[in-house]
Parts: structure tokens; sequence; C-alpha cells
């Protein structure tokens, strides 16, 4: 998968930039394989004092993100664009997000994060800019930050060159409905406990099998749903049975 740009609209790019700049990813970053931009959005706001907030019509607690301040830093953030980027805005009420959307997004030139905070974000905001929404989970967070980072992670270690192999992302859970088998590496034994012996045989076909087995298991116990799914589209073969032959004199 190509290079990306990923857009970031928020409120506080610093707490962005602060996850999005370390590990594997800020290195790509480094190396210009990854284009990460964030946006301060309070940039565009024509207050005085500089807020991007106001109460909510028909009442309520908290404060509600203005459409004209959203809406104006996207409009500067995408006015090179031949055409719009692909924008997502990060909700609790948006679809979760999971590894089959990673790679859907993952084959997109450019996507646009909107970062909501407060009580959220006028609905004419989001319905003039906002493709799609995604959740991380079912809860709620202060803000659509850390969600955009999990985003950006997730997306980001799918495109070629940010990690060392497409093999580190094609085995790892989810990547096939399966959760991750469990690993190893040295001492062979800790406090008593040894790494399985099948890791050791340097007999490949056979450690194959029992991490598939392990990741059956696994999922089977964590996440039943998954496992149910898998089934669907790998269902066991069931072993013919060997039929005894018949000793001579046998009545058939």
């Amino acid at each position: 998968m190509s290079r990306i740009r990923f857009d970031i609209l928020t409120l506080f790019p610093d707490m962005v930039d602060a996850v999005l700049n370390e590990s594997i990813v800020g290195r790509a970053r480094s190396a210009g394989i990854l284009d990460v931009r964030c946006h301060n959005i309070r940039d565009y706001s024509k207050d005085r004092l500089r807020r991007v907030d106001d109460t909510p019509y028909g009442g309520g607690k908290g404060m509600l993100m203005k459409p004209e301040v959203i809406v104006d830093c996207f409009e500067a953030v995408t006015a090179d664009a031949a055409e719009k980027p692909h924008t997502v805005y990060l909700s609790p009420k948006g679809r979760v997000f999971d590894e089959n959307k990673a790679r859907e997004l993952a084959r997109l030139p450019r996507l646009v994060l909107l970062c909501g905070h407060y009580e959220g974000v006028d609905q004419r905001a989001l319905d003039a800019v906002v493709d799609e929404e995604i959740s991380i989970g079912d809860y709620v967070l202060t803000g659509g930050e850390l969600p955009a980072a999990v985003l950006v992670d997730a997306v980001s270690r799918l495109v070629d060159g940010v990690l060392a192999d497409p093999e580190c992302y094609e085995k790892e859970s989810h990547s096939d409905l399966l959760l991750e088998y469990p690993q190893y590496t040295r001492p062979a034994v800790f406090r008593g406990e040894a790494v399985p012996e099948v890791l050791l045989s340097g007999h490949h076909e056979k450690i194959d099998a029992w991490r598939l087995e392990q990741s059956l298991a696994i999922t089977r116990q964590n996440r039943p749903d998954l496992y149910e799914a898998y089934l669907a589209l790998h269902p066991p073969v069931e072993k013919k049975k060997k039929r005894k032959k018949k000793s001579e004199g046998e009545k058939v």
C-alpha cells in the first residue's frame, strides 16, 4: 500500500503529535513514509478570545463545537486537494473500528480526521464535511485525539515501508479473524516455565499447526463471535473413517 497523508483537525495538536512522533510511526514520519499533519481548529476562530464552542440549543449540559470554525479549518486544510479527501469524525456514535476498516482506509491516498471535544460537534459541520463516523470502542472519551492516534497507528502499519515486512501484520491478531497465538523468546526456561517443546523442534509444519491450534483455542475462549465467523469461512474438514478390511470368509 502506497504512501498516505493524514490531516488531523484538533484542538490539541501537541497531544496528537506527542503520540505519533514516537516509536514506529514516529520513525516512518521522520523517514517521509508517512505524512501526518495536525491542524489547530482554534486557529480558525474569529472570536477575540479564540472561542470555538457555545451552549447547545434546546438546553442541556456542556458545550458544543461551533460549525464555522470546523468548516473553515477543513476548507483551508483541503484547499490544495484535487477532490474532497475522505473525512472521518471520531465519535462514540460511529461504526466500531476494526482491522477490515483499517485495511480499507489504508488504500486511500489521504484521510482527514476530525477530533471532537466537549459535548460534541454541531451537526451542520458534520453534514458539511464528514463522510463517516468511527468509534474505537463502546465507551466515551473526553475527546477525539486519542481515537485519532489509534486510527493513524492501525492504518499506518499497513502502509508499505512502515513495518519491516508485510508478514509483521499479516499474521497478527485479527488479520484473518483469529487472535494471535502465544509467543516466546529466551530464556528457554523462566521461573520453572519452559517454552513449548514444539517451538524448539525446528519442524515448521508442526509449529504452524501448533500456532493455528492455539489461535483457535484463544479465539474461541476470548472472542466467540470471531471464532464463529472464522468457522463460517473455514468449515472443519471431517475425517473419513477408515473401513476395516473384511477377513476371508466373512459374509457380505
